[in-house]
């Protein structure tokens, strides 16, 4: 099989491309230029690594600002990416929030597929890229527009609140998204005292709980979060018995009773930067863990998370080559674009007001 640096194009082809038209070595001008970024990660990337890296990240680096492009990265992506090219990062609605504020004319998604459309939905005159398109995502892969309809024919009347990790066509049936930032807070506030929650039944079965309405679900799941199980958990109390263990709410509700804290990637991040646990299990991905370590001191992380292979499709290598060839280029129909963005509008706003 030949292995692909995109959907489009194999690795080879792309490498020799790269190599002829930037100068990849290690030099001490490159050495010097990237310090102050492999000082933040160098107990994430062995330093025979960063040699690899940073000519990467220094020409990404020169190449964003001559094509006036941005990156956008998520939590999940590598400390290469997240410390070393990216210039906003942060959760699903923290980026969406910010896709809405960028001035550059190009945008580059460092995440999955859906992430891109709602940069695009939200910014539809701006150029955006996805390094790789075939970074998707199981919940966004676990419903369609069609099933949508079929809810909606099945339950006429009740509000659709979407999770964003979901295609612009199940957007555009939908009445209003949600994060895992502001699931609990969007339920509450549609009227109505029945909702559809769509599709991370554990997001949504974590949410019931928390709610007063009745919460119609649908049996989609995050592959990363999915597999923790509360005997999980109790190995690593066992294991680490000093240590608090955070989850995410895509965990099954068993998982989420058992830890100390659970929130979005964002309120993770927020509770461990303000508590200082000692040590800390973030039961989430791994490169989550790893980029928050290398912003926090004072706290000892430890392994207890899993590794989402559709982030990982994002790399160095594809954010230069997306660059360099302005691929792949994100589009959406127009029939879809503007309903699908009224959904994350709507959103947004919601999420905006205090009362």
């Amino acid at each position: 099989m030949v292995q692909m640096i995109n959907a489009l194009t194999p690795l080879a082809e792309a490498r020799a491309i790269l190599a002829e038209s930037f100068d990849l070595k290690f030099s001490k001008a490159i050495e010097r230029e990237t310090g102050p970024i492999f000082d933040r990660v160098r107990d994430k990337i062995p330093e025979i690594e960063w040699s690899f890296y940073a000519p990467l990240i220094f020409q990404i680096n020169r190449l964003k600002k001559e094509k006036d492009a941005v990156i956008l990265a998520h939590n999940y992506q590598t400390p290469q990416i997240y410390h070393g090219v990216a210039d906003v990062v942060g959760d699903s609605l923290q980026l969406a929030i910010e896709a809405t504020k960028v001035k550059q004319s190009v945008i580059v998604q460092c995440g999955v597929h859906f992430m891109a459309e709602t940069s695009k939905m939200l910014n539809p005159e701006k150029t955006v890229l996805i390094p790789d398109s075939r970074a998707g995502c199981s919940l966004s892969e676990s419903i369609t527009a069609e099933d949508v309809l079929a809810m909606r024919a099945k339950y006429p009347g009740v509000p659709v609140v979407t999770y964003v990790n979901t295609s612009a066509a199940v957007k555009a049936v939908t009445d209003v998204c949600c994060t895992s930032s502001n699931a609990l807070d969007i339920v509450n506030r549609v009227e109505g005292d029945t909702v559809m929650m769509i599709p991370d039944q554990y997001l949504a079965q974590n949410t019931a709980k928390r709610t007063h309405k009745k919460v119609i679900t649908w049996a989609g799941a995050c592959e990363v979060h999915e597999t923790f199980t509360a005997d999980d958990i109790a190995e690593l109390r066992h294991a680490y018995p000093s240590a608090k263990i955070i989850a995410h709410p895509e965990c099954p509700p068993e998982v989420i009773d058992a830890v100390d804290f659970a929130g979005s990637t964002a309120a993770m991040i927020d509770w461990v930067k303000s508590t200082k646990p000692p040590r800390v299990v973030m039961v989430t991905e791994c490169s989550m863990s790893d980029n928050v370590a290398s912003e926090t001191t004072g706290v000892d992380f430890l392994r207890g998370c899993n590794i989402c292979p559709h982030m990982k499709r994002i790399n160095l290598e594809n954010v230069l080559w997306s660059l360099h060839t302005m691929s792949e280029e994100v589009t959406i129909p127009l029939d879809i674009i503007g309903p699908a963005r009224q959904a994350v509008e709507r959103m947004i706003e919601m999420s905006r007001k205090g009362d």
